[in-house]
């Protein structure tokens, strides 16, 4: 397969590649590095291609182990796509100022146990502070969808955290 015949079958599926990614990584630098990866793979595979029956198919697929497989390889450093800091108000207190770094660590561990949606949406919507559409655009969800999601979210990291402060001054 020549370079012609390869941009015409491939190029069109950059987009929807560049969803996907997105969608798994949670971050623009991380899903462009995937949809690259993805095409040094298939150029370096083009000539056992032809017998792939839907192209676009076959992307999407090499796409998304691509990311799983990266996403695995540095799970330890998860933290690294949540902030570094929850932005609290500071006091002059030092024991204020430990009590408040902890219960960023909490929120953030309590952010990282939900499930992927709601993790995603809660990360770009309060995190990222993106908008619903933009959040539509990503995730490919309604904003109705988005809303309960990150409503429900939302209700279950204040529950748990709750939990976690009354059980702690007890």
């Amino acid at each position: 397969m020549d370079a012609a015949s390869f941009k015409q079958q491939f190029l069109p599926c950059h987009a929807k590649l560049y969803r996907v990614a997105f969608r798994l990584m949670g971050n623009v630098q991380d899903a462009e590095d995937m949809v690259q990866e993805a095409y040094l793979k298939l150029w370096k595979k083009r000539d056992e291609l032809s017998e792939v029956a839907s192209i676009e198919a076959y992307c999407v697929t090499l796409i998304k182990n691509l990311c799983y497989d990266s996403l695995r390889s540095c799970r330890p450093d998860e933290d690294s796509r949540l902030p570094e800091e929850l932005k609290l108000p500071t006091d002059s207190n030092i024991a204020r100022e430990i009590e408040q770094k902890d219960e960023a660590r909490q929120v953030k561990r309590l952010i990282r146990q939900l499930p992927r949606s709601q993790q995603q949406i809660i990360l770009l919507r309060d995190v990222n502070d993106c908008s619903y559409e933009e959040i539509e655009q990503v995730t490919g969800l309604t904003a109705v969808n988005i809303r309960v999601l990150l409503s429900r979210a939302r209700k279950k990291i204040r529950e748990q955290f709750n939990e976690i402060m009354n059980y702690e001054s007890k």
